[in-house]
């Protein structure tokens, strides 16, 4: 919608625009002149003038549907080559011998638009190819019309006023094919318009207070207080009646099943979701009350998925904080055992990382987005599964510039490798959005209840890794 319908937005507001003023000037001018030399000649002329401003209105409305089905599949189509010519989409086609599908399939979509195309240059054309060749033939009428009134009352028109008349009225004939024609391609807008302001009348789900409230210092003191979260009024809760208390510079390890609500759980504290119910307090204040510039600073995100730009190491690094020095980059990296490999690059911070970081592993990913975060110092850390895709050597790795990611700072980890939580202050186990067990790891072990399953679950998968 950004690169195709604003863009056919701009041609109209800029070249339409124009032509609407200089061809309704030259209209309005030539009926005035045309009506001073003979009212009765200028009311023949622009008799049928009605019967046309209808058939323009029916073919941009014509055109109008045919560009909002048009712009409907440009979308598809910019779908299509952005998912099919990514590198993960290419690896996934050629791994999978699906290829010559996506090729097959990018031809249908092109011959579809094409269609479109088409159908919508051509709609109407002949309605205003006739509406062209009746004005074209209005001179003879305007003759016609002469020689009826000089028969019937015998008012004679000088041969002069009527060849002014029909050269004014031949003067008409372009600006008011123009000026149909515009309006044409106004209605035909109307569906870009259409497009582009279904989005920007949506509703704001996530909106700063009208008096938000700044830190300039973060203790990191966390609190879930009676928290509800649903998605919508139809659907279940996803976390209820949850209670959890993490003190400034603690660590709350948070594990359950899939579908549980951990990650749903991290998201209410960098307000990436409001709760519904209940409050989420970061120093006693509610996030809901906080700017987003304090939440920025406040709380650090490193989650399962690493998302690194197509660009240098360093502007990966920077986006944490722009203005950081070459030094602090590579203490950055130094925490997150990754500066060893990126000096080892021949072109080393300056290095290109490809389309979302294809060009380093796993693990190297990983290590780059805590770098990024460390890079931000933020005294609350969210660590969503950060490792549980990578193989025991890598993550052995990770969790070591984790750790020294989390020192001193309030932790909230979501995990499911048991091994990497074991050590937090407080593990909270989730079950259907309830909390079903808290308490220590060795607590958790004497209960024998969930953790423990999981611990033992764990226990045996080791092998296998």
């Amino acid at each position: 919608r950004i690169a195709n319908d604003i863009g056919g937005m701009q041609a109209t507001v800029t070249s339409t625009a124009t032509s609407l003023v200089s061809n309704l000037t030259s209209v309005v001018a030539t009926i005035g002149a045309m009506v001073a030399l003979d009212w009765r000649l200028t009311v023949v002329s622009l008799l049928l003038l009605p019967a046309f401003v209808w058939i323009s209105r029916r073919v941009g409305n014509e055109r109008k549907k045919i560009t909002t089905q048009r712009q409907k599949q440009m979308a598809a189509m910019a779908a299509t080559v952005t998912e099919s010519l990514s590198v993960s989409g290419i690896l996934l086609g050629r791994t999978m011998g699906r290829a010559d599908s996506l090729t097959k399939s990018f031809a249908e979509e092109s011959e579809s638009l094409v269609d479109l195309e088409v159908k919508s240059n051509m709609a109407g054309r002949w309605r205003m190819s006739v509406i062209g060749i009746v004005m074209a033939a209005m001179p003879a009428v305007i003759y016609w019309t002469a020689g009826i009134a000089f028969q019937f009352d015998g008012s004679a028109i000088s041969i002069g006023t009527l060849v002014a008349f029909v050269s004014l009225q031949q003067g008409l004939f372009r600006p008011t094919v123009s000026l149909l024609s515009t309006g044409v391609q106004i209605q035909t807008s109307l569906a870009l318009f259409q497009r582009i302001f279904e989005y920007l009348d949506l509703p704001i789900d996530i909106t700063e207070p009208e008096r938000p409230v700044h830190l300039d210092q973060v203790k990191g003191e966390i609190r879930f207080e009676d928290v509800e979260f649903h998605y919508d009024d139809k659907s279940g809760p996803i976390l209820d009646g949850i209670d959890i208390s993490v003190p400034a510079g603690g660590s709350l390890a948070v594990v359950g099943p899939t579908g549980s609500g951990k990650s749903t759980l991290s998201y209410l504290v960098p307000r990436l979701y409001d709760v519904t119910g209940g409050r989420v307090t970061l120093d006693g204040i509610d996030v809901r009350d906080l700017d987003f510039d304090t939440l920025a600073r406040a709380v650090g995100v490193v989650s399962q998925e690493t998302y690194l730009f197509h660009a240098s190491v360093a502007e990966n690094l920077r986006f944490a904080k722009p203005d950081a020095t070459d030094e602090e980059l590579y203490a950055a990296a130094r925490a997150a055992q990754i500066h060893d490999h990126i000096a080892s690059l021949p072109d080393g911070y300056d290095t290109i990382v490809g389309e979302r970081g294809h060009r380093f592993s796993g693990g190297e990913k990983q290590r780059l987005a805590i770098a990024r975060t460390v890079l931000r110092d933020p005294p609350v850390l969210i660590l969503d599964e950060a490792t549980s895709a990578l193989d025991t050597r890598t993550e052995h790795a990770v969790q070591q510039a984790i750790d020294a990611l989390s020192a001193n700072r309030t932790t909230l980890t979501i995990a499911h490798r048991l091994s990497t939580i074991r050590g937090a202050d407080q593990i909270v186990v989730l079950d259907s959005g309830r909390t079903v067990e808290r308490g220590t790891h060795e607590e958790l072990l004497e209960q024998d209840g969930r953790y423990a399953a999981l611990v033992r679950r764990d226990a045996q998968l080791e092998p296998t890794r």
